[in-house]
């Protein structure tokens, strides 16, 4: 995801760049499988999800398969525009929950929808 152009940043506390990393490393001996992420328009945000294959779009991150939600349309979409901005639940926003597949699939199927989504909805 970092090294994605259609991606503009990357939200987990695995990351040493993450402000919550420092934190993560005292209380915990890991780091967990869940990644935010924001694409670069909003506009790719449904080629995207649309063109997922093996990471399902759901509106519950809780499974043992990889999902992704959009928080903007779903979890927080009951929430005033303002105030989701504010604490950073943007339009560009994606939620992944990584699940037990193989690493290379998953990030066969994340760089596929992302250039998909480059190429139909990156004109924003």
């Amino acid at each position: 995801l970092l090294e994605h152009p259609a991606v503009t940043e990357v939200f987990y506390p695995g990351l040493e760049k993450h402000q919550g990393y420092e934190i993560q490393c005292k209380q915990a001996s890991g780091f967990s499988g869940m990644v935010s992420f924001r694409i670069r328009t909003a506009e790719q945000v449904a080629p995207f999800l649309q063109n997922l294959r093996l990471i399902s779009y759901a509106e519950s991150l809780g499974g043992v398969e990889s999902l992704c939600t959009y928080p903007a349309t779903q979890t927080h979409a009951d929430i005033p525009l303002e105030i989701r901005e504010k604490v950073g639940v943007c339009d560009r926003l994606l939620r992944l929950s990584v699940g037990i597949e193989h690493p290379d699939d998953l990030i066969a199927d994340l760089q596929a929808a992302l250039d998909e989504s480059e190429k139909t909805g990156g004109r924003g």
